[in-house]
């Protein structure tokens, strides 16, 4: 069974992390969520939905992710980059070739800003795609793009696609299948 890291913040995007969250777990991919923010399990997401994880994510630091998924949204984005024990976290992951997805200002604000993708062709919410521009090699327009084992996506609008995309890469397209059937979601 796969297991995935899913950092939350204050200010992260609540429908890209719960939709994340929950489309993997319809999938039965084993789903960690940790608070970035300091002594606490409960945030409050960017429009004012208070989230709790399931950890803090110095609990976390420890296990072997098979992917890390990085809800955007502002300022959860800031604060998924100032936390320096994620940065060594997602550059594990790329060392040992394993899989990160970013979603909304995340792709920009998180990776970019770290240096962590700069071969990378990628996406992320529009307003941020200049910025993603100065450290990448390619912005890519799509609403979800994956480049080896880098997948992003633009915003709220594209978290169910992305979700799906996690599912196939992670448990296979049959799979991926049944669950948007599962949820009468027709793409």
């Amino acid at each position: 069974m796969a297991n995935v890291l899913i950092p939350i913040a204050d200010g992260t995007e609540e429908m890209e992390a719960v939709i994340a969250i929950d489309v993997l777990r319809r999938a039965k991919v084993k789903v960690c969520v940790a608070s970035v923010m300091p002594g606490r399990t409960d945030v409050t997401a960017s429009r004012g939905v208070r989230l709790t994880a399931d950890e803090l994510l110095e609990n976390c630091a420890s296990q072997t992710w098979d992917m890390i998924v990085l809800p955007g949204g502002m300022p959860g984005a800031v604060h998924l980059h100032d936390s320096e024990l994620l940065a060594r976290l997602l550059r594990d992951q790329l060392h040992n070739d394993r899989w990160i997805a970013a979603i909304c200002a995340s792709p920009a604000v998180v990776l970019g800003r770290h240096n962590l993708i700069p071969t990378a062709k990628a996406t992320c919410y529009p307003s941020f795609q200049a910025e993603l521009a100065e450290y990448i090699e390619e912005v890519s327009e799509a609403r979800v793009a994956q480049d080896g084992k880098l997948i992003t996506s633009q915003g709220p609008g594209t978290a169910m696609e992305f979700a799906l995309l996690l599912v196939e890469v992670l448990c296979g397209k049959e799979r991926a299948a049944e669950v948007a059937r599962g949820m009468v979601y027709q793409g």
